[in-house]
Parts: structure tokens; C-alpha cells; sequence
């Protein structure tokens, strides 16, 4: 009998993966209750937020409160970013007591208080130091240390093919690329035969990024690239149920309808509750405004209701505001 490929389980080292979607690492969103509720809604594998090595190695306090994770989220993936071999090193030791699956090193990341410290995506600019920065990682953790790229630096440096095979080199068990340029940033739209190269070239797993929106998007990312999953970003704020809607699609070729107004409300709530509980109200209220923007997709008068969420400060204001605008919900 023939195996789905599209339906079954990968091994990222000795992590068993069971199905091909991946919630990416995305600074502001993948903490740990949207992370929950991604992997509740079949995200085979969640990361987390970046975070940087030389802060781990200061140990401070908000660190810490970063690689915060749930045995109800795994398989997690721990990722730090960083340009020096030997804090990447005493970095991964310090990690070691946590608790995650996989190590993956960020080399994408195109924002310029971070590229212009020589880290995440600057890294493409030097795959020999990727190489180095990979083993540093590899020879102190125990876990699988995979790297994320993006196509290249620029349009002038199209590399991803290069940086693969280095972080390959240096012992990583899998490659996740980005088919943007560092220069890209977000624009455009994603060159998914950068994608086909990187894999056609390494015998490690590659996970491809970029524009899966949906079932159909993230089979056509897999038929042309023959990458070995993909990485959901952006499309999954506001929207933790398109890991069920790609798992769907990918396994029976079911289309799923994005879910009914009622549902989404009370998504919303849980994930609020969630928020808070994990990181007081304040703080909590403050942060799941920009989550309740990306909720409202798709809603009558969210324009004008995103106007007036931004100024909740707390749990029962935006339950309130919430049944006075969408009572029937």
C-alpha cells in the first residue's frame, strides 16, 4: 500500500513529527498560549519566539519568561539567534534543563536593529560562520538543532542553496526556508523554486515558508518544491484553525470552511483568558489587542471595532464590547 506522504508523521533527528504543518517562531505572536492553541488546532510542530543567545547567557529574567513551555504544546521548538560560535555554545548548556524538542537557529530575521548586530538574516552573508555557529550548537545540546533561512540576503545574493549546505555541515537536522530575500522583508510574494533547490539538494528534511494560506496553497508548496512540510506564519494570526483546514486538505483533500462567527468569539475569549492567566491582565489585555485585529477578519464593522478594542485595558471591556457589537455570535 502507498504511503500519503502528505498524511504521515517526519523525523526532524530523533523528534517525530506527526504531520507536515509548522507553526513558525514569530516574535509578539508564538508565545505560549497562542502556541497551545495552534497545536490544539494540529500544528504537528510549535515554536517559539526568538530569543537571543547573549540575553540567555546574562540570564535575564524576560528571557526566561520566553522559553516558558507545556507539555500539552509538544513537539516545541526553541529558537535563538546570535552570530558568535562561542555564545551560541554556552547558550545551548544553559538550555539544556529546559524543556523543548528541537534547537533551531535563527538566520532569517530581516528587521535592522537585529541584521545590523551581524544576527539572523546578516548570517547569510557569511555561510562559513553559519557553519560554525551550527556545530557550536550541535556539539552542546542534545537536542536536533535545524536552522531557518530566507532565499538570500538581497536580490543580488541568492544563497539559500550555499547557507543550507553549510548549516547541513555543521550537523543540522533540518532547514526551513524562507522563499523571500532579507530584502524583501514581507512584500511581494515568495519564490517557492528556491525552495526546490534547497531540497534537491540536502538529504536532510527542508520545511518551506512562505504564502501557505490554506490547503490547496500549502499541497502546491509540497507537489512543486517536494519539501517535507511547511512553515505557517502570518496566515495563522487570527486564524489557529488553518493547521486543521491544511491538515484536512493535505490528508483527504477536504476543503474546510474558515469557522462561524460564534466560534471565532469564542476563540477569542479563550485565548484571552489564556493570556491573561499567563501573563497578568495588564500585560495580557495590552497584548490581545493586536490578536482580537486579526480575529475580526472578515466581520461586519471591524474597522470600526478594532478602533474601540483598542482602548480595553481589561477582561470584562472586551467581553462587553464583544456581545454589544456581535450579539447573535
Amino acid at each position: 500500500m502507498e504511503i500519503n506522504r502528505y498524511a504521515s508523521p517526519f523525523q526532524i533527528g530523533k523528534v517525530t513529527i506527526p504531520n507536515r504543518t509548522v507553526f513558525a517562531p514569530m516574535a509578539g505572536v508564538s508565545d505560549l498560549p497562542f502556541r497551545l492553541l495552534c497545536h490544539e488546532m494540529g500544528a504537528g510542530l510549535v515554536c517559539m519566539e526568538m530569543i537571543s543567545a547573549k540575553a540567555i547567557t546574562f540570564r535575564s529574567r524576560r528571557t526566561g519568561e520566553l522559553w516558558e513551555t507545556s507539555p500539552e504544546e509538544r513537539p516545541v521548538s526553541l529558537q535563538i539567534f546570535g552570530h558568535e560560535p562561542e555564545v551560541m555554545a554556552e547558550a545551548c548548556r544553559i538550555l539544556e534543563e529546559q524543556c523543548f524538542d528541537i534547537l533551531d537557529i535563527n538566520m532569517g530575521c530581516p528587521v535592522p536593529k537585529i541584521v545590523n548586530n551581524q544576527e539572523g538574516s546578516a548570517l547569510m552573508r557569511d555561510p562559513a560562520l553559519i557553519e560554525k555557529v551550527v556545530r557550536a550548537c550541535v556539539d552542546n545540546t542534545s537536542r536536533p538543532v535545524t536552522a531557518k533561512i530566507r532565499k538570500g540576503f538581497d536580490a543580488d545574493h541568492v544563497n539559500a542553496v550555499e547557507c543550507a549546505l553549510a548549516a547541513e555541515a555543521g550537523g543540522a537536522s533540518a532547514v526551513a526556508v524562507h522563499g523571500r530575500t532579507r530584502d524583501q522583508m514581507y512584500s511581494g510574494f515568495a519564490d517557492w523554486s528556491i525552495i526546490r533547490d534547497v531540497k534537491t539538494a540536502l538529504s536532510i528534511p527542508v520545511i518551506g515558508n512562505g504564502d501557505v494560506v490554506d490547503g490547496p496553497s500549502a499541497k502546491r508548496m509540497m507537489d512543486e518544491t517536494g519539501c517535507d512540510a511547511v512553515m505557517i506564519a502570518r496566515a495563522a494570526q487570527g486564524n489557529p484553525w488553518i493547521f486543521r483546514e491544511v491538515n484536512a486538505y493535505l490528508e483527504k483533500g477536504v476543503i474546510m470552511e474558515r469557522p462561524p462567527r460564534r466560534e471565532i468569539v469564542k476563540m477569542i475569549l479563550r485565548h484571552m483568558e489564556m493570556l491573561c492567566d499567563c501573563k497578568g491582565e495588564r500585560v495580557g489585555m495590552r497584548e490581545m489587542r493586536g490578536h482580537v485585529h486579526n480575529y475580526l477578519t472578515g466581520f461586519p464593522g471591524a474597522s470600526r471595532v478594532r478602533k474601540s478594542v483598542n482602548s480595553v485595558t481589561t477582561k470584562a471591556q472586551l467581553q462587553a464590547l464583544l456581545a454589544k457589537e456581535y450579539p447573535y455570535a
